[in-house]
């Protein structure tokens, strides 16, 4: 069984807009649209969407009765709006796909192949990763000698070697629900921005002995989340080729 979590919470300030970041569109949909439009392609058997920053408007694009919504309020990280949906998962024991509402681009495909190969390695926990042009201001994906997924070394706190690899964390996991949860409990918000971090659940997993796992899914273009209205604009020339 597989569920799926979209964060769609974000304000999305770089935007420089009213409209809330999951709002805006591409070939006149709304980037949550497409997002949820993907999230369906892989019958989940439940959906929900993590609302924060303009719900009230956001609710209103969501016209499937069957999706759960919930809300994060105030906004205090990654970690904290995926713990909304825990009351909507319960008794829910299958995988949960993370998403965000601000990736449209993103394909069944390359989800179909992040949920193939989290399952084929029995992982607790499978990182979606790409190649990135740039890796600046990215999470990096250590691996050993052999290939193998270590962790995730933030930008700032990365060694000059680590900063040269460009392999980078999409923001996209498959996940056991019951792990999921049982780390996002035992998250802190012990950092500079006082929030709890969703990333934090891969070290709490493998602490536990639990099998956590890396895999690039698609290329950069394709998970590249938007933030600007530049991105915005190349992301829908991106759809409009890939439509013809």
């Amino acid at each position: 069984m597989l569920a799926v979590i979209i964060m769609a919470a974000g304000k999305g300030t770089r935007m420089k807009s009213d409209l809330p970041k999951v709002m805006h569109e591409i070939a006149g949909e709304p980037l949550l649209t497409h997002v949820l439009r993907t999230a369906s392609e892989l019958n989940p058997v439940r959906v929900v969407v993590i609302l924060g920053h303009g719900r009230e408007r956001v609710s209103q694009i969501i016209d499937n009765e069957s999706i759960n919504i919930v809300i994060q309020d105030p906004p205090l990280g990654t970690g904290h709006a995926v713990m909304q949906a825990e009351a909507a998962l319960t008794g829910f024991n299958g995988d949960v796909v993370i998403l965000s509402g601000d990736v449209p681009l993103l394909t069944a495909a390359s989800l179909k192949r992040l949920t193939d190969y989290h399952r084929s390695k029995q992982a607790a926990i499978t990182v979606a990763s790409t190649k990135a042009p740039d890796p600046t201001g990215y999470g990096r994906i250590v691996r050993d000698v052999e290939g193998r997924f270590l962790r995730i070394v933030e930008h700032k706190d990365a060694t000059a070697a680590e900063l040269e690899i460009n392999e980078i964390n999409s923001g996209i996991y498959c996940v056991r629900c019951r792990a999921l949860f049982s780390a996002l409990h035992r998250t802190t918000n012990d950092n500079a921005k006082g929030e709890y971090y969703l990333t934090d659940v891969i070290s709490i997993l493998r602490e536990d002995g639990k099998r956590v796992e890396a895999v690039e899914i698609a290329d950069f273009t394709e998970v590249q989340g938007i933030n600007t209205q530049a991105e915005l604009r190349a992301a829908e020339a991106v759809f409009l080729a890939r439509s013809k």
